[in-house]
């Protein structure tokens, strides 16, 4: 690819190793999280949401369980700030909720930004500006110094405002583009800040990370957040925050490595929205938090329900293959995956493990409110026996045996790729009922007339072919056995009676069986099903069914 010469490394590794992070396993517990959906999010749709539609989001927020939200940047717009004014005015914000504002490190905006929160309980003035080395050469043109007093005017401002205030407002400060400044001139820059603000226990400063840009494999990104987490002054009174964008795609895996590397909170959004590739997707790190035990403290439980708001919301959508939430992501369409999952799942019914193993499902999907009927097993041409199989039981309570699961499964498999299309549920039912139940392409059998013989069963057999009914008599071993003797007998064809199963579709005094009977002829097995109250009514229909099934096979 041309002009690969012209880009190179923008970010820098701390002054000493910091690889602690490496050695840790997992994520042990929940981060504080912070949603920036209304502020980054908002920012970054082509058409920002309307007042109401931001106070609906803002609820949908608290109803997930977002402790701390970042409500927007109160001095950047009127509508900014008419919408903080209206969650304080309509008190709209819970006690146990605290509001997040944002704003640059520059006096007026600062004051402007004092003003909108004035009357809010629980606020923390988020205040920013950036370090980065491009930032400070091609944009402050200025040095380091001067940047460093940027940050330290600032934090001074918000703590003369909160005084005079007489608020306990929390601060936080975030040296923007930190992943292109140098860390220890962040660390410089952050330690100053924190010498303004003298943190302490019960009321901890943030010190904010953002991945403004990715520039970096995520482990960079983790040994900067260590570097930092052993430096900074006041630690046990500060809260480092992560705030990842995802230009690289790494946005989950910076977010994770940085918790291994000391952070204690995140910022991020629903499903990744954010500015050009997004901000970190919020739901996927606590998801892949849930699906190693342990309790993300955001409630997730009706997936569909927060995807569809979120939709309405922001007119945003969430891609299909979106990490626990889209569409597909439950779904198996591959035929080798169905089995699995089928079989798995019948595991589950067995054994009743503690632990959720299924194969191909990291997470049971009925926990973020998914269906199995309908979100995980997909029926299209790729799809197998399995798949089918499981369908039909799950949805129907159809148990096929085995070798009837194959030919079912070829069944469906051909009209989908005829079709170029997948089959709903329903669809597979109808290609079930079709072939191997109502199957009287050939013949059907009228009434069948039982009399108790000496060592077995004689049947009288009405056959009816193109309006025409004959009627046949057989003797067996049983009422199945004689039925099947006179049909030979009548068509003049020899064949095994292969296979023969039953069970009860429902229960209670109206329910009905389902027989399944399988036929060889010429080494080949051919299928039948019956559904009927009465067991031996239900095994004679089958029987038809699949005799139809052979008699349709030799004509071809």
């Amino acid at each position: 690819m041309k002009n690969f010469q012209k880009y190179e490394k923008q970010y820098r590794l701390p002054p000493e190793v910091c690889m602690d992070w490496a050695t840790k396993e997992d994520v042990e517990k929940a981060p504080v999280w912070c949603s920036v959906d209304l502020r980054d999010g908002n920012q970054a749709l082509v058409e920002p949401m309307s007042l109401d539609t931001k106070i609906e989001f803002f609820k949908l927020l608290v109803e997930i369980g977002f402790k701390e939200i970042e409500v927007g940047f109160p001095a950047a717009s009127e509508t900014e700030y008419e919408f903080l004014r209206a969650l304080i005015d309509r008190d709209l914000i819970p006690d146990d909720v605290t509001i997040q504002v944002l704003t640059q490190a520059r006096e007026h905006i600062i004051k402007k930004t004092f003003d909108a929160i004035k009357g809010a309980k629980n606020v923390i003035v988020h205040v920013y500006n950036s370090t980065s080395v491009s930032q400070r050469e091609q944009v402050f043109k200025k040095d380091k110094e001067a940047i460093k007093q940027i940050a330290v005017d600032g934090a001074t401002l918000l703590k003369k405002l909160t005084e005079e205030a007489g608020a306990n407002y929390r601060f936080e400060y975030s040296p923007e583009s930190f992943t292109g400044t140098e860390p220890e001139y962040s660390l410089e820059v952050c330690n100053a800040v924190l010498d303004v603000w003298q943190p302490t226990a019960d009321r901890k400063a943030v010190i904010n990370l953002p991945v403004t840009v990715e520039h970096s494999m995520a482990h960079v990104y983790a040994q900067q957040v260590e570097y930092m987490h052993k430096h900074l002054h006041y630690r046990e009174n500060v809260v480092i925050s992560l705030h990842p964008h995802n230009d690289r795609g790494c946005g989950v895996a910076d977010t994770e490595f940085g918790l291994l590397a000391g952070a204690d909170r995140v910022e991020g959004t629903l499903f990744g929205n954010g500015e050009r590739t997004g901000n970190v997707d919020i739901v996927t790190v606590a998801m892949n938090m849930f699906s190693h035990g342990v309790d993300p403290q955001l409630n997730l439980e009706n997936m569909p329900y927060i995807a569809s708001l979120y939709k309405t919301y922001t007119t945003m959508p969430v891609p299909p293959r979106q990490p626990y939430a889209g569409e597909l992501v439950f779904a198996a369409f591959s035929g080798s995956h169905q089995d699995a999952i089928a079989k798995g799942m019948e595991y589950r019914k067995s054994n009743d493990p503690e632990h959720w193993t299924v194969p191909y499902l990291p997470i049971d999907p009925k926990d973020v409110g998914r269906e199995y009927e309908s979100d995980v097993i997909r029926i299209n041409s790729q799809s197998g026996k399995g798949g089918v199989g499981y369908v039909l039981e799950q949805a129907y309570g159809i148990k096929m045996p085995r070798q009837m699961k194959e030919v079912m499964g070829y069944a469906a498999k051909d009209v989908s790729d005829k079709l170029h299309k997948e089959l709903k549920p329903k669809e597979v039912y109808e290609i079930f009922m079709e072939k191997f139940v109502e199957n009287r392409s050939v013949f059907d059998v009228r009434e069948t007339h039982y009399k108790q013989v000496n060592g077995g069963i004689e049947t009288m057999v009405s056959v009816a072919i193109d309006g025409n009914v004959a009627c046949v008599n057989a003797s067996g071993n049983g009422r199945l056995d004689s039925v099947s003797n006179a049909l030979k007998k009548y068509f003049g064809v020899s064949y095994l009676l292969k296979g023969y199963e039953q069970h009860a579709l429902s229960q209670g005094s109206s329910s009905k069986a389902i027989s399944y009977v399988g036929v060889e002829k010429d080494g080949v097995t051919y299928w039948g099903a019956g559904v009927h109250e009465d067991i031996i009514v239900s095994s004679i229909k089958a029987l038809v069914s699949a005799l139809n099934n052979m008699f349709e096979r030799i004509k071809a």
